[in-house]
């Protein structure tokens, strides 16, 4: 279980790299007539890292016991956090970058596969930064790895 918890923790930072080099990479391109096969790998291994962090943070739902559903779990800042509000938001932000993408392939010019990029990797991004529990954030008792 432990190993698992910081594999999640760890991988964190690597999709949070990909996702941000990938929406770097449409802005700066955006103006550009070319969508290259680098563009497309980038932006594949940004939703694939995600979908990664996804597995194994479903693993650690049902596993972790700062998952609880016991009475008045609402009420208890953690058990909420990770019961509710986190899962939700990553699953949202999963959601909205994996249609961005999807979007991006079936368009046909450059400059709109740049623009759903960046775009919809951009407000799934945000969503993410919102939902990780991050050290700083009262009574999660998250770890930077």
């Amino acid at each position: 279980m432990n190993a698992l918890i910081h594999a999640h923790s760890g991988l964190r930072w690597i999709a949070l790299i990909l996702i941000i080099f990938a929406i770097v990479n449409a802005f700066t391109k955006k103006g550009t007539s070319l969508y290259e096969k680098k563009d497309k790998m980038i932006n594949l291994f940004a939703m694939i890292s995600l979908h990664t962090q996804l597995l194994i943070g479903f693993i650690l739902y049902f596993k972790s016991g700062k998952v609880s559903f016991e009475p008045g779990w609402m009420k208890n800042a953690m058990t909420r956090f990770y019961g509710m509000e986190h899962v939700l938001m990553m699953v949202a932000a999963i959601v909205i970058i994996t249609i961005g993408r999807k979007k991006a392939e079936k368009a046909e010019a450059p400059f709109t596969k740049h623009q759903y990029i960046a775009k919809w990797y951009l407000i799934g991004l945000i969503i993410l930064l919102a939902g990780i529990p991050w050290p700083f954030r009262a009574n999660l008792a998250a770890a930077w790895f």
